[in-house]
């Protein structure tokens, strides 16, 4: 493939377009036609505040969508990846009952349906059989909606991306839903390089079978367009001859597909009409207006989705993934374009690309604040407005304009984005928001920062964070602080303070005048980040609160906040891990002194990639110590006679280091053994079949 030379900006436009989609049509997911225009009206902007929710929210349509496209850079960005393979990926990257599918149950939800069977040992594609689950559960929406990922991977290519939308839906679906898939996907690669809407169809519609359903629905539609000038009126026909009460199940693929076209055929390659006309319409809106929002943000790039109403400001960029992985459950859809577009310069046989020398916020895309939002306190309201612009970068192109107005003594202007779950996001109803912090104490971060040269005096520049503290209460804890005098830049180094057992979450920069005198100008954010590796203890704080056990991801049956132990596990089936910590984390020790009050192996984990990817020290029955790696099945790296006995204490140390993986029990070393086959990642408390115990874990840096 050669990839075009507005490849990340095409698909940082796409996964804006499918988040804006996504988040408009979600409000009133599932309602009818008729409903819709009673209680709302057309859609043509956010209703989120009528309906009393949030507006950025979990949603299975964009953590399913940039989740199991992982498979690609876990499995080497191999082409030939296969649904096995992905399939191993949704394992590894869901956690039951907890995070990405809609938990229907088995014949009710075909993901779950599908979960139950790769977790009962049914191998991809036979998993999303219609062989195996019938036609009804195998044929509804869920292989469309989690599909744009895999197109963009593939610009230009739509006969590739045809075949990882065949690939990654048959994991949980057959026959027309994995048309439908295929179409999206076809149509999303061919938009990078070709713009008429009819032409991306047409190539489109010759990966599937003439004789299919989808063809002859898209066929119809297109009819009616040449035909019906009045889209309300080809909406009644698509719901008389495709509607829900054609097709079982709880979301088909067809009639949702047919509303895509309709959107589509009928926007007049407008992105708010279209979104309009696909919202409008009913049937399951967030996830149809996710995929036209992917399109046309692919086919016509930013300046088609800011030329309408503002999209862009309210969302900032904020996206939740929540998985195994925590530490990259809080992130944002400039950060999600370069994973995206990295995925596919390997497959491209190009190297991976890091703006700004990889900073985790670069600003190096066009309007991109990365989440980043002006405070609204009482002391800091109305006194700044953010900007991406041009220049201002030591080696970039962009950066961040903060805007001050007004700031003297009193009036402070403050700006931040999320590392944690944030205080709206606690009790999000809906799709469970699992999440680790993705900043520790022990970890350094750093900042540069510019002053505009027209300022009129010295502004006080300083980094704080807000940590979560008594009754989940948000505390400011501040860094260090600079006067940065007009045309002046400061690069700010800051080692995160122990926090006391709380999570961070969020870090920001605080714009002050202490003179008495008023201040207006603008400072530029050029870039803010952190090194890999914290050093901290995770116990449960002084004050009491919950957010500190949020951090932890719960991969285990219960994990209650009662009990004595700061962190009691209990695992009913299996074996279940309790994580945090994020996959840039490459060289540490994690140690934990733990109590076995009934189980068959326990212990702690290191480099954890989620819930079958990690390296573990762990005690097991029989009297056996053991070394594992757990990446493709269990494999033995070291092993060792250790009598232990329940309700006894036992202290557990790994340590990785490059290639180099330790592990000591109570002093005796386990083993000593050298593995690349995982580079990074969080640590985790792992338990097979009962119930463990500890109060600390401690984490060090290992340079």
């Amino acid at each position: 493939m050669a990839l075009p030379s507005d490849y990340l900006e095409r698909v940082y436009a796409g996964i804006l377009g499918k988040i804006i989609g996504v988040y408009l049509g979600r409000p009133f997911e599932g309602w009818s036609y008729d409903r819709i225009m009673a209680e709302l009206g057309e859609i043509n902007y956010y209703v989120h505040k009528q309906r009393k929710t949030l507006l950025v929210v979990t949603d299975d349509d964009i953590s399913g969508t940039f989740t199991f496209l992982r498979a690609l850079p876990d499995y080497g960005n191999d082409v030939n990846i296969t649904p096995a393979q992905i399939g191993q990926t949704w394992l590894n990257y869901i956690i039951e009952r907890k995070t990405i599918l809609w938990w229907g149950g088995m014949g009710n939800s075909t993901e779950h349906t599908a979960y139950l069977r790769l977790k009962r040992g049914v191998v991809a594609p036979e998993s999303g059989s219609i062989a195996l689950n019938g036609k009804v559960v195998a044929e509804q929406i869920g292989a469309q909606i989690f599909i744009d990922g895999w197109a963009m991977v593939a610009p230009g290519d739509p006969a590739l991306a045809a075949d990882l939308a065949r690939r990654a839906a048959s994991v949980s679906h057959d026959g027309e839903a994995i048309y439908g898939a295929q179409v999206i996907a076809a149509m999303e690669a061919q938009a990078f390089v070709e713009r008429d809407l009819h032409k991306l169809i047409e190539c489109a519609i010759s990966f599937i079978p003439r004789d299919s359903i989808i063809y002859r629905l898209i066929n119809d539609i297109r009819e009616w367009r040449d035909k019906i000038a009045d889209w309300r009126k080809a909406r009644e026909l698509l719901q008389q001859h495709y509607g829900y009460d054609k097709y079982g199940g709880n979301c088909h693929i067809v009639p949702n597909h047919g509303v895509i076209m309709l959107g589509l055929l009928y926007g007049d390659d407008d992105f708010q009409k279209s979104l309009m006309i696909t919202n409008t319409a009913g049937w399951d809106t967030d996830c149809n207006s996710g995929n036209v929002g992917c399109l046309l943000g692919i086919k016509n790039g930013l300046t088609a989705i800011d030329n309408g109403p503002d999209w862009r400001g309210p969302v900032a960029d904020r996206m939740y993934l929540p998985t195994a992985d925590g530490g990259h459950a809080i992130t944002d859809a400039a950060n999600e374009a370069i994973r995206v577009v990295n995925i596919g310069r390997a497959l491209a046989g190009e190297l991976a690309i890091a703006p700004k020398d990889g900073a985790r916020f670069h600003f190096e895309l066009p309007g991109s604040v990365q989440g980043f939002m002006p405070e609204e306190s009482i002391e800091s309201a109305g006194t700044l407005t953010i900007e991406n612009v041009p220049g201002h970068s030591a080696n970039g192109a962009r950066s961040l304009a903060l805007r001050y107005h007004h700031v003297a003594s009193g009036r402070s202007a403050r700006v931040a984005t999320a590392t944690f779950i944030p205080p709206e996001a606690i009790a999000m109803p809906g799709y469970m928001l699992l999440a680790s912090p993705t900043l520790y104490p022990g970890q350094t971060v750093r900042a540069r920062i510019e002053a505009d040269a027209d300022n009129g005096r010295p502004i006080i520049c300083r980094l704080y964070v807000r940590r979560y503290g008594l009754n989940d209460e948000l505390v400011r804890v501040y860094g260090p602080e600079v006067a940065l005098s007009p045309g002046a830049a400061h690069i700010f180094v800051w080692r995160m303070p122990d926090m006391g057992g709380q999570p961070i979450a969020e870090i920001g920069l605080e714009l002050s005048n202490k003179d008495g005198q008023r201040a207006d100008g603008v400072v530029y954010l050029d870039y803010l980040t952190w090194d890999s590796e914290p050093s901290l203890t995770f116990r449960r704080p002084a004050e009491r609160s919950e957010m500190w056990r949020r951090a932890w991801v719960d991969g285990t049956d219960h994990y209650d906040r009662w009990w004595p132990e700061a962190y009691r596990v209990v695992v009913n089936d299996g074996t279940g891990l309790l994580i945090t910590g994020a996959r840039e984390w490459t060289d540490y020790r994690v140690s934990s002194t733990l109590t076995p009050h009934m189980c068959q192996r326990f212990g702690v984990a290191a480099r954890v990639q989620g819930m079958k990817r990690f390296y573990a020290l762990l005690l097991c029955a029989g009297g056996k110590a053991q070394l594992l790696r757990v990446l493709g099945g269990e494999n033995i790296l070291a092993e060792s006679e250790f009598a232990w006995k329940l309700g006894n204490r036992y202290t557990f140390t790994i340590q990785v280091q490059g290639t180099l993986i330790q592990g000591w029990i109570d002093d005796m070393l386990i083993g000593d053994v050298k593995d690349d086959a995982l580079a990074g990642g969080g640590i985790g408390l792992v338990c097979t079949e009962g119930r463990i115990g500890t109060d600390e874990v401690h984490v060090q840096a290992v340079k």
